[in-house]
């Protein structure tokens, strides 16, 4: 994506001499401290805005005040000024203040030299009603899909809106690779009834705000589930059950929005889940810690899919303990595992060789691994 230009650069010669003056960090001390408030008497609108923003990226005291009033700039500077033409990187050095405010953030998204980029940041911090209002551009979003990505990541951004914004890239065949699970999210909702814009939030937007809620009372670093020391099958936890019922409450586009923006414990169910999107979806979270992975590793129970996706990322596999869990893992595929084997320190492939839970090819392997070191 394009940068955009930045107000740093901007070319103040373009204004009035009296806002000139006030830039000029060598200017009359009060004058700068009446502009930094939203006051320059015989200035427009739109030059006193360019002012105040380029004043906040200066150093100093006026500085510090012109920063506090760009995030509660005077109805008639902002009306003023959004009414004109007004500069793009000015636009985008404010417009992001009042991606909470659905009132004034219409004025900006309305402006024709708004660039996609300040959309982009925009979307990302934008309220719930804000996020609608961005979302109901398609031609904007089909031209910039990092603004699709953003509003999807934005927690605030209905799920129901989520679901519509990624159905309508697939749709129309653009790919946002800013989402891990983008071809994911496509597949799923393919089977699902999306619904359409509505003023108040959906059935399906207040049953994925219930699930939010209640993983945000289970989150921490317990993993959901637990090994039954008589079967050796994984059991619920009690604490989690009403999440995981809940969790399964939702739709498979749900659960995976969920599993990529989720707490820990979603992610955690997401990767128990019957559908192999969810629980892939859940192994290429932004939001996977380690702990996750090593857990998830070393656990026999999790699904092949699963550590096919972990075994593909370059940066897991990286770490030592995540090879050494994917060697000794017997539902990793044979191919990766035999490709870590030779990564293992001597005391591990001793310990692999003679293990009954391993494949047989892989104890050999770290046989022969042995045997190998012992020539050199």
């Amino acid at each position: 994506m394009v940068e955009p230009p930045t107000a740093m650069n901007f070319d103040v010669s373009t204004l009035p001499v009296p806002a000139q003056r006030v830039l000029d960090p060598a200017g009359p001390a009060p004058l700068r401290a009446m502009a930094a408030k939203g006051v320059l008497p015989g200035v427009k609108p739109g030059d006193l805005l360019t002012v105040i923003a380029l004043l906040s990226l200066q150093e100093g005291d006026a500085p510090t005040t012109a920063k506090a009033t760009l995030a509660n700039l005077p109805g008639p500077v902002l009306n003023g000024a959004l009414a004109g033409a007004m500069p793009p990187e000015i636009l985008d050095l404010v417009a992001p203040h009042y991606a909470q405010n659905a009132d004034i953030a219409g004025l900006f998204l309305r402006h024709p030299n708004l660039l996609p980029a300040t959309v982009v940041a925009m979307a990302a911090a934008a309220s719930e009603a804000v996020a609608e209002l961005i979302a109901v551009n398609e031609e904007r979003l089909l031209a910039t899909p990092e603004i699709i990505e953003k509003l999807y990541k934005n927690r605030a951004t209905r799920m129901s809106t989520a679901d519509r914004i990624i159905e309508f890239a697939a749709r129309n065949n653009v790919e946002v690779s800013g989402i891990p699970a983008f071809k994911e999210i496509a597949t799923v909702l393919k089977d699902e009834l999306i619904p359409e814009a509505t003023e108040e939030p959906t059935y399906d937007d207040v049953l994925f705000q219930e699930a939010e809620h209640l993983a945000a009372i289970t989150d921490g670093t317990e993993d959901t589930h637990a090994i039954d020391q008589v079967t050796g099958k994984e059991v619920l936890k009690a604490e989690f059950v009403e999440q995981a019922k809940k969790f399964q409450d939702l739709s498979p586009s749900q659960r995976i929005r969920r599993a990529l923006m989720g707490k820990s414990s979603d992610r955690r169910l997401a990767l128990r889940d019957s559908n192999p999107l969810v629980r892939a979806a859940a192994a290429k979270s932004e939001f996977l810690t380690e702990q996750e992975v090593l857990q998830m590793t070393a656990n026999r129970n999790t699904a092949d899919d699963v550590l096919m996706v972990i075994a593909r990322d370059v940066e897991w596999t990286r770490n030592h303990k995540v090879k050494y869990n994917m060697v000794c893992n017997p539902r990793t595929p044979l191919a990766f595992a035999s490709r870590w084997v030779p990564y293992l320190r001597d005391h591990e492939l001793k310990l692999i060789q003679g293990s009954k839970d391993v494949p047989g090819a892989i104890a050999n392997l770290a046989r022969q691994q042995l045997e190998k070191k012992k020539k050199k």
